[in-house]
């Protein structure tokens, strides 16, 4: 039987081999890769070679054109390692998929292949020192010249800044029109392109193997043809592409909220104060019945949601509440569950620790949970 009702046999052993995949691959080296401050590319081989990197894309371009129930299974396994895999899920779940809708053949042709195989590794870049949840405010600019676009402009946050090699890029091409969203297009930057420059790795409180970078264009010449999708389209692309990115994000921390109850139900059932286990103490059975309650309504939700999605319905005002009350709901668990762990859960060997700093970013990105609060009222008409 799956995790989800809607998970099959073979959904059910793809969990399993990635399972094992990952116990080899990546727990027994998470440690270092938290300590290097990088996840290796030689990990993003791996993962290709078994066919772990967009699996949904169309075998002409050398994907299983799997459906979203892998995409599902992937991010969370990926999630119960650690958050600082999150990179892999945007490369597979959130920017591909542009290339996969929007792309040319010719485009799909160029990098879709090494995206399955982790040749290329991908980012979006939308957000600005000076714009962040407000899209229509950003100030980096691509102006046509001949067959190539001139871009200018710098972007911060950056997941994937550092290892990636093929940059979406949220441009203005038109810098008068308005409303100011209808100039918004979207460009593909590649390494090694004149005028494109890394900045440093920010140093995060949390995350700390996942690369998130500065990037700088300067008088940047990027080709005409990699322009994705039509000039002017970009906010619409974009806010097509936002609800399975807040969906990922949701998942993530539902994953994150049970693996902190189980990992905290483990270690109060062993750690012994006044002569007898923690878990014998009535608080701490309060406080896991009620967090194993949130876990289980947050799971239910998620799972109808899911369906929802592959069913290809409209869920952007749930969406955007799971989006919010999970990550809410993982980042109060996160100090619930530090708390009964005592002054251990406040050491680095305890992965609880790592819990805590990493997950409150999560109501933050992919549209900062107050953001989803104002989507939801305005599809409740207020």
């Amino acid at each position: 039987m799956g995790k989800y009702r809607f998970e099959t046999d073979e959904h059910v052993m793809f969990r399993k081999s990635l399972r094992k995949f990952l116990e080899k691959e990546a727990v027994a080296q998470y440690e270092k890769w938290e300590e290097d401050r990088m996840i290796p590319k030689s990990f993003w081989k791996k993962l290709g070679e078994m066919g772990y990197l967009c699996p949904q894309v169309e075998e002409a371009y050398g994907g299983l054109e799997t459906d979203f129930r892998y995409a599902v299974i992937i991010g969370e396994e990926l999630e119960r390692v650690g958050a600082s895999l999150t990179g892999v899920g945007l490369h597979n779940d959130i920017v591909v998929p542009y290339f996969e809708a929007y792309g040319t053949d010719e485009q799909k042709s160029r990098w879709l292949p090494g995206c399955v195989t982790g040749e290329h590794i991908t980012a979006i870049a939308m957000t600005e020192p000076g714009a962040g949840s407000d899209l229509a405010a950003i100030q980096t600019t691509a102006v046509k010249d001949g067959d190539h676009y001139i871009v200018n402009g710098s972007k911060t946050f950056i997941t994937n800044g550092i290892n990636g090699d093929l940059i979406l890029v949220v441009v203005k091409t038109d810098t008068k029109i308005e409303p100011k969203h209808r100039g918004i297009s979207l460009l593909v930057v590649e390494e090694g392109m004149p005028g494109f420059t890394r900045g440093r790795k920010l140093n995060k409180v949390g995350m700390h193997a996942q690369d998130t970078a500065e990037l700088y264009f300067e008088d940047c010449r990027v080709p005409v043809k990699n322009l994705l999708g039509e000039e002017g389209k970009g906010f619409t692309y974009l806010m097509e592409k936002l609800q399975q990115e807040r969906l990922m994000v949701a998942i993530s921390a539902q994953t994150a909220s049970e693996d902190m109850v189980e990992m905290t139900l483990d270690y109060v059932k062993s750690r012994k104060a006044f002569g007898k286990p923690i878990s014998a103490f009535q608080n701490t059975q309060f406080k896991l019945v009620e967090m194993t309650t949130e876990v289980e309504l947050g799971h239910s939700f998620l799972e109808s949601l899911i369906e929802d999605h592959i069913a290809g319905k409209e869920i952007v005002s749930k969406v955007s509440m799971a989006k919010y009350w999970l990550t809410e709901t993982a980042k109060k668990i996160s100090g619930e569950c530090l708390q009964l762990h005592g002054g251990y859960g406040y050491m680095e060997e305890y992965k609880i620790a790592r819990r805590y700093r990493d997950i409150p970013v999560a109501s933050i990105y992919a549209g900062s949970n107050e953001i989803m609060k104002v989507i939801v009222a305005k599809k409740m008409g207020l």
